[in-house]
């Protein structure tokens, strides 16, 4: 509404009669005089007529230099190490935050203990809301203390509530032991204390995604905050976990060790298997958690979001001249996803552990899916019990957030010997064909080349509740590879030859053999739903995932089974 006036007036007082007209009439209203528009107000309070007290300008005052961080020393500090200050990294993965939670938190302590040295609240990421703790590095190492603690508890129960999934930046020393921390008897255990964080973190489980991204050295209890979650980024140079410090390693075994060799991302990336990504930079760190989060649904009731389908890297039409014919021969299962995701869209998880077995999300004609694919070029696939437990893990993982899995068979199955055996190959290899079995999620396999042996059970073969079991031209299905059932079953006899004799019969019965792992044969008795050319993979695998939404989850009469991850 416009409202003239004739009045020689001054510019507060035109803002006065703008703000009380639109209030009064409920509308926007533009004071016009001679000389134009005096004032304007109601179509943004922000600037219209705002009437700001000492006491609130004080308070702002006071939340801008909380906002601000720890000392000077503390920046000094991170600049030292070449970390970015907290909110330069929430900036750099958030749109926007929607809001905090206790950012007064210790603030009758003194100057060195801003909002506790941690953040939490919510923020949005692709329009979705994410809930967020954040260790500030600049306080007290990111240490963290009793209302630190109090602050996790909060934020984890609201993202219970609201089924959103929980952003982990975690950057800290560990927990704040210094005596005014704590009451005299009060301990770490108490039933509302630190150890409540793991126990919802656990209860979180499977619930709502859970992904941490970890900046700097974590020790003692609070390492286990990162290992927790469902996806673990690692930034090189800067972080690393482990149960206790060098120095109180050295303390108490002798051993002399730093962090990196201790606990450091190439620890963890593969040895331990407990970091699913290793980035270079925080940038990268943003970008992977970003990436993993468009993957994820928002919890377990929901859907992963789809997007728009593009094409694949590689012609999928090319597929068939990627796999041998020699069922020995070596090459790269990422030549046939990249063949059947699409572009630009699969994030492999835990790349250099166990890298028999190949692992990660991706879209294949826009839908999420989650790849387990034998790796021919390393150990020619062949399933050890580290490869056993990382795909366990991720197929348990998937089934949870109801990511569809494709699996990629291509194994002479589990490994054998000595040695795998003290490493608990039956153990844990049972994991991969108990998570396969329980898993209700829409699951594919897809035979390749070999599947030999338990293998296949693990990689969701016929007796494994697929919705399909599709066969390429080369795919091989049998107990055992040829070499070793000739062995199996003319062993005795072979001991009894000379070189020559025992390597023209091994030949011989080797090519007999081949007559009872003729897929086209196996396909006429219905071993397999479908043998298709290798290049209709791709459309074959997105019709049927489309097919597949509808696909319900049965109610299981136990309370869970008797195996663990």
């Amino acid at each position: 509404m416009e409202i003239r006036i004739d009045a020689d007036i001054d510019e507060e007082t035109a803002q006065a009669i703008a703000t009380v007209v639109s209030e009064h009439l409920g509308t926007d209203v533009e004071l016009v005089g001679d000389a134009g528009t005096l004032a304007e107000a109601g179509a943004n309070w922000d600037d219209e007529g705002a009437v700001v007290t000492e006491r609130e300008e004080a308070l702002r005052a006071e939340i801008e230099d909380i906002l601000g961080g720890g000392p000077d020393r503390g920046f000094e500090k991170i600049d030292e190490l070449g970390k970015l200050f907290v909110r330069e990294r929430l900036d750099m993965i958030f749109d926007e935050i929607a809001y905090e939670d206790g950012t007064f938190a210790r603030h009758d302590a003194d100057d060195e203990l801003p909002a506790d040295g941690l953040v939490t609240g919510v923020g949005t990421i692709d329009d979705r809301k994410v809930a967020f703790t954040a260790n500030d590095y600049t306080v007290k190492a990111g240490s963290l203390g009793k209302m630190g603690v109090e602050k996790v508890l909060r934020i984890q129960e609201r993202a219970m509530d609201l089924g959103i999934p929980m952003l982990r930046l975690v950057d800290s020393t560990g927990a704040r032991l210094n005596g005014e921390e704590r009451e005299p008897g009060e301990t770490h255990m108490g039933r509302y204390r630190g150890g409540k964080m793991f126990y919802n973190q656990c209860r979180m489980s499977g619930q709502i995604p859970q992904i941490g991204v970890l900046y700097g050295p974590d020790v003692a209890g609070s390492a286990y905050t990162p290992v927790f979650c469902d996806f673990l980024i690692m930034v090189e140079d800067i972080s690393g976990m482990a149960i206790a410090s060098p120095r109180i390693v050295r303390a108490m075994t002798g051993e002399e060790i730093d962090m990196q060799s201790l606990g450091g991302p190439e620890v963890h990336a593969r040895h331990s298997g407990s970091a699913d990504l290793v980035v270079p930079d925080e940038e990268t760190a943003a970008e992977r958690a970003k990436e993993l989060l468009r993957l994820l649904p928002q919890n377990y009731a929901e859907r992963p979001p789809t997007a728009p389908a593009r094409p694949p890297a590689k012609n999928p039409h090319s597929l068939d001249a990627v796999i041998p014919d020699e069922p020995n021969r070596a090459y790269d299962v990422h030549e046939v996803i990249a063949r059947l995701v699409d572009r630009d869209s699969f994030v492999e998880v835990k790349p250099d552990f166990a890298p028999e077995l190949v692992t990660g999300l991706g879209r294949i004609d826009g839908r999420v899916v989650g790849v387990v694919a034998n790796q021919p070029e390393h150990v020619s696939g062949a399933i050890f019990p580290d490869s056993a437990d990382k795909g366990a893990g991720f197929v348990w993982t998937c089934d949870a957030y109801n990511v569809p899995l494709v699996y990629l068979c291509d194994t002479p199955g589990y490994m054998i010997g000595s040695q795998v055996e003290k490493e608990g190959v039956l153990r844990k290899g049972r994991k991969f064909i108990y998570a396969t079995s329980n898993a209700q999620v829409p699951k594919f396999c897809v035979i390749t080349r070999k599947a030999y042996g338990a293998g296949i059970y693990a990689m969701a073969g016929p007796s494994f509740g697929p919705d399909a079991t599709l066969a390429l031209p080369s795919a091989e299905i049998s107990v055992m590879g040829p070499e070793a059932a000739v062995h199996a079953l003319f062993g005795g006899q072979l001991e009894e030859m000379d070189d020559e004799a025992r390597e023209a019969f091994v030949e011989s019965a080797k090519k007999e053999f081949d007559r009872y792992v003729d897929i086209e044969k196996q396909a006429s008795t219905m071993q397999v739903d479908e043998l298709i050319p290798a290049g209709d993979l791709r459309a074959q695998l997105a019709v049927r995932l489309e097919t597949s939404e509808t696909k319900d989850r049965d109610d299981r009469p136990r309370h869970h089974g008797t195996v663990f991850f």
